[in-house]
């Protein structure tokens, strides 16, 4: 899953003008937009669901609802390679959803779109937490933080889209961000109410 590099990056069309071929059913525009974007897609994946063979089989669902919504692309809504990681991360969580009992890993938020350098709480988090847990601590957080997390996380949203979406500086944005997660570590270092109790009543 290379992307590509060097003379091939420079030889291939940008990614808008890959999706608008897309939308017109281009199949080696497609495959373009798979070697350029592949590798990173699959990063995300594999982050999310801990293991390789389920993170291409997300990764090609990915690819495949692009040809199918290419022509959906909103150039205003933000870039192609934002929107593809965006669908690679719905791809993972509903291909988690499936496998019952599988890896139940969480991405980091740093693996979306225009992510910042920010302390690495989440990753470590997700390395041990499973995401009902997450979305129970994501409950306690400030409002403020909690919907940034949730439109980042859940919704897949970069930094810039948040910002744009609530009318905020994008500074204010990463700084809800870098906060909440901050506060999640320290949650989640100690057993989150009522987690842990149901998961012993459902033992």
């Amino acid at each position: 899953m290379a992307e590509q590099t060097g003379a091939m990056a420079e030889l291939a069309p940008p990614d808008d003008e890959l999706i608008a071929a897309i939308a017109q059913g281009d199949h080696p525009a497609l495959l373009a937009l798979y070697d350029r974007h592949g590798r990173l897609g699959y990063g995300l994946a594999y982050r999310m669901l801990g293991e390789s063979g389920a993170a291409e089989e997300a990764v090609q669902d990915a690819f495949l609802r692009v040809w199918r919504r290419a022509a959906t692309f909103d150039p205003s809504r933000g870039s192609v390679r934002s929107w593809l990681m965006t669908i690679v991360h719905h791809c993972a969580i509903d291909l988690h959803r499936k496998r019952a009992g599988g890896p139940n890993v969480i991405a980091g938020l740093e693996e979306i779109a225009e992510q910042t350098p920010a302390p690495d709480t989440w990753s470590e988090v997700s390395a041990r937490l499973d995401r009902e847990r997450v979305r129970a601590a994501v409950a306690l957080l400030p409002r403020d933080q909690r919907r940034a997390i949730e439109l980042a996380y859940f919704d897949g949203l970069t930094h810039r889209e948040i910002a744009e979406r609530d009318g905020l500086p994008l500074g204010t944005v990463k700084g809800r961000l870098r906060l909440g997660l901050q506060r999640l570590y320290s949650a989640l270092a100690e057993p989150v109410p009522g987690i842990v109790q149901e998961s012993r009543h459902g033992a």
